[in-house]
């Protein structure tokens, strides 16, 4: 692969990093919480601070992934993340961090030209209060949720010798049926034009060996077998690269509901906030919700674009109505600046496919997937 970040850009985060006390040799374990020992003991170990981060970040720059699908530079730059509170550095390690993850998950280019919309603080005030319903609703919609494991494969064969997992989000919209993004199951790293595409044969290959772990709701869920459910896929029975959306049949259907689907696009009127709501798997970790004030600036006939809190490890995820309706599928985040959004001056602008474009792109190419759709959603649908 190629690297993560340019020479400029490692040598920004060195200087940030020296700005906001990261070179201390005391902070280096807190920078590589989380990252494998094993992978941390490979490392050069030098005499001065300032050249010891310089290394470790050149290092980790041309790792891809490790054996259990972790991004080093990822996690080392969401630890600097953490660590610092002066606002500049901040925006560096945020600004590294976006880049690293969006590559990493393989994301496709989002809104690269367009620029957001300016959304007034004042939208806060309003009643933003909910039914109690509504966290029932959302403690049932999560159980549809998984965290899923993608392996490369190339020319029919792992991936070698970076052939480790990438992680994605996925549900159930049928009972054996699960949605996600097209680049989750692609499992490459790289966007635009360095962002490659899994041949046809090693695209089935890759859906027939990624697992689905429903009910993996905490880090000690993982180890817990009652708490969670692992199923393996069957194939991959309808995808598109455009839409960005895969449908992955599964071995055997989980006892778990379906999410129900809009019927209808999510239209938004100028003046107008909706609010939505993302259940996923950010960097393949334990479940997460993005709640309420994740409001939508913009629709059209095939995107809804929205401010929200997701990550690499996000794609694929149900963007969800505060009924509990899937409205869309979140594909991408890209990071603006000197954007107002409640106060702050800089936010996310995240990008979801509307379902109906979905299911219409089914009738037509899958018509036997969506009529399995169809039926498994019956009257629900609204």
């Amino acid at each position: 692969m190629t690297a993560y970040l340019s020479p400029d850009e490692i040598l920004q985060l060195r200087d940030a990093a020296l700005e906001s006390g990261l070179t201390d040799p005391g902070v280096r374990p807190l920078l590589f919480d989380g990252i494998m020992p094993r992978y941390r003991g490979t490392l050069p170990m030098l005499a001065a601070p300032m050249h010891q981060l310089h290394s470790d970040l050149a290092q980790m720059n041309q790792v891809e992934r490790l054996v259990d699908g972790s991004v080093p530079l990822e996690i080392w730059l969401r630890n600097a993340v953490a660590q610092t509170t002066e606002a500049e550095p901040l925006k560096v390690f945020q600004r590294a961090l976006d880049e690293v993850a969006r590559r990493a998950g393989g994301e496709p280019d989002i809104l690269a030209d367009r620029p957001a919309p300016e959304i007034k603080e004042q939208i806060v005030h309003r009643d933003d209060t909910v039914p109690i319903g509504f966290l029932r609703g959302g403690d049932l919609a999560g159980t549809a949720v998984a965290r899923l494991k993608v392996p490369p494969y190339q020319d029919g064969a792992p991936l070698q010798p970076n052939g480790f997992p990438h992680a994605g989000t996925g549900w159930l919209i049928a009972p054996a049926l699960l949605m996600t993004n097209h680049h989750v199951v692609n499992a490459r790293t790289g966007t635009g034009a360095e962002r490659p595409l899994a041949a046809p044969e090693d695209l089935r290959l890759q859906a027939r060996h990624t697992r689905a772990r429903f009910g993996y709701d905490s880090e000690s869920g993982y180890l817990d077998d009652s708490a969670a459910e692992e199923v393996e896929v069957a194939e991959l029975v309808a995808a598109d690269p455009d839409l960005d959306y895969a449908v992955l049949r599964l071995s055997a259907p989980p006892d778990r509901p379906v999410l129900k689907l809009a019927r209808r696009p999510l239209e938004v009127a100028d003046g107008e906030y909706v609010a939505v709501n993302i259940i996923q798997h950010p960097g393949g970790q334990s479940k997460r919700v993005a709640l309420r004030n994740n409001l939508v600036y913009e629709t059209d006939e095939h995107d809804v674009r929205y401010f929200t809190d997701t990550r690499g490890g996000s794609s694929g995820s149900p963007v969800l109505t505060d009924d509990w309706r899937v409205v869309a599928l979140h594909r991408g985040t890209r990071r603006v600046e000197d954007v107002l959004f409640q106060g702050r001056t800089t936010a996310f602008v995240n990008v979801g496919t509307q379902i109906t474009s979905v299911l219409r792109h089914l009738e037509t190419h899958a018509p036997d997937v969506h009529a399995e759709i169809t039926a498994a959603q019956g009257d629900e649908r609204g």
